[in-house]
Parts: C-alpha cells; sequence; structure tokens
C-alpha cells in the first residue's frame, strides 16, 4: 500500500486486539509505529514483533484517562520518531466494564469512559493538527463503533462517547479538508478482543443463552470479526490511495448496519 513509508504512526490502545492488529500492518507498510498503551509487557511484544520484522516501532506507556498525558505524549513521539503524521485513536473503555441500566449507571464510569473514548481522542487530534497542518499531508483515524450509530442497552456510556466522537471527526475533517488532511472513523462490529468477551459473556447470561449459540448469531455473516478485519481500512485510510476521502465512518460489522 502507498503512502505509509517512513510516516510516523501513533496508535493508542496498542497492546493488544484492533490495536496491535494496525501497528503491525502499519509496521508492514513501512511506517515508523508509535505504539501507545498503558501495558509495558503488551507493547514491548508488538514493538518487538515490528522490529523482528524489519520495520521501525517505539513503544510509549501511557494512560490516556489523565488529561495531562496527551501533551507529554505526543512530545515524546516527537523527540523520538517525529511529527506525528497518522494518528489512530482506537483506546477505549468498553461497557463491559460496568454495564448497568442508565438509572443505575455509575458516574464515575460515566467520566471514566468519556475521558478515555472522546477527551482523548479530542486532546490527541487537536495537539496533532498543527504539525500535520504545516506539513500539508496528515491522516486521523479513530476507532469507533457500531455504536455510533445505534445504542448499547447498558452502556450508555459507550454509546454517548462512541456517537460524541463520531460528530467530532466529521467536524474536524470539514475543518481540515482543505488543507491535505483527512480525518475519518472505523465503525467495527463485536471483534473478538478481551473488551468484548466480556460483553458477548453478559448478553449471552443477561438473554438465557449458551455462549456458542449467542457468538455464533451476532452479525449476519456469522460470528465475531478479528482484530485483523479491520487493519486494511486502517491502512488504506492511511495511505496515499486515500487522500480523497474524509469525513466519513466505515462500518465493518458483519452485515449488522447495512445502511
Amino acid at each position: 500500500m502507498q503512502g505509509l513509508s517512513g510516516r510516523v504512526a501513533l496508535v493508542t490502545g496498542a497492546g493488544r486486539g484492533i490495536g496491535r492488529a494496525i501497528c503491525q500492518a502499519y509496521g508492514t507498510a513501512g511506517a515508523k509505529v508509535a505504539a501507545v498503551a498503558r501495558s509495558t509487557d503488551e507493547l514491548e511484544s508488538i514493538v518487538g514483533d515490528i522490529r523482528e520484522a524489519g520495520g521501525t516501532a517505539e513503544a510509549f506507556t501511557a494512560d490516556l484517562s489523565d488529561p495531562a498525558v496527551p501533551e507529554t505524549l505526543l512530545a515524546s513521539v516527537n523527540e523520538s520518531l517525529g511529527p506525528v503524521e497518522v494518528l489512530v485513536n482506537n483506546a477505549g473503555v468498553g461497557s463491559s466494564s460496568d454495564p448497568k441500566p442508565l438509572v443505575e449507571f455509575d458516574d464515575e464510569f460515566w467520566r471514566l469512559t468519556l475521558e478515555v473514548n472522546l477527551n482523548a481522542p479530542y486532546r490527541l487530534t487537536k495537539l496533532a493538527l498543527p504539525a500535520m497542518i504545516a506539513a500539508g499531508w496528515g491522516r486521523v483515524i479513530t476507532v469507533a463503533s457500531i455504536n455510533s450509530r445505534v445504542g448499547s442497552l447498558h452502556g450508555a456510556a459507550y454509546a454517548a462517547s462512541k456517537h460524541g466522537v463520531l460528530g467530532l471527526m466529521r467536524t474536524a475533517a470539514q475543518e481540515t479538508a482543505s488543507l491535505g488532511v483527512t480525518v475519518n472513523c472505523i465503525c467495527p462490529g463485536p471483534v473478538r478482543t478481551l473488551m468484548n468477551d466480556k460483553r458477548i459473556e453478559y448478553d449471552a447470561e443477561r438473554l438465557g443463552r449458551g455462549l456458542d449459540d449467542h457468538e455464533s448469531g451476532l452479525t449476519p455473516i456469522g460470528g465475531r470479526l478479528e482484530p485483523e478485519d479491520i487493519a486494511p481500512m486502517a491502512v488504506y485510510l492511511a495511505s496515499d490511495a486515500g487522500r480523497m476521502v474524509t469525513g466519513q465512518a466505515y462500518n465493518i460489522c458483519g452485515g449488522i448496519n447495512m445502511a
């Protein structure tokens, strides 16, 4: 895929799941990968894999629930690899961590979810855009969710944050379309990750279904997506081939939402 060789790509939530798959794909495509997550061990694993394959990657341990972290993170990446040219906002808190009806919802969990899922992408995008605009080239890709379009039963904070980030990114796309920067979202359906495992277990128990039967019917195609199903779109949107695509939200959902 053209356009990633030598590009500095910052990926949050890089330790596992979708973020790890995107890091791997970017490394293969020639990007210099800044892998960001809370777990040092997981970061060392993905960075090691990229380097072993001949790519360039650096690990940056960071907790994006802290509002002060994005500024120091961008400064560290800039010093180590150069200005961020591709920003992937992937880190997230899922509803599975504490699913409850709205009337019983935990206020602190609401705050945490919006801090990581909405405020962190806002801060990181705001901080990364000036260098992209100055260079006349940049890509912002946010891993949103199919719940950017529909509600999430017992997951008010997750749905609200994902609806919010979609609006944020569409606004950023409008503001930067003539400046060489594209801003897009990817909206996955249920993906086989640790976070989604918990949600699948919760819904299966809530509905009185066997776990295997519940999972098999999650999408019209059947079953769940794999993290590697998301990575090709992230590569395309980051590449020169995607230069005319901005302000879009692409469902990769196994046919859940065909609108």
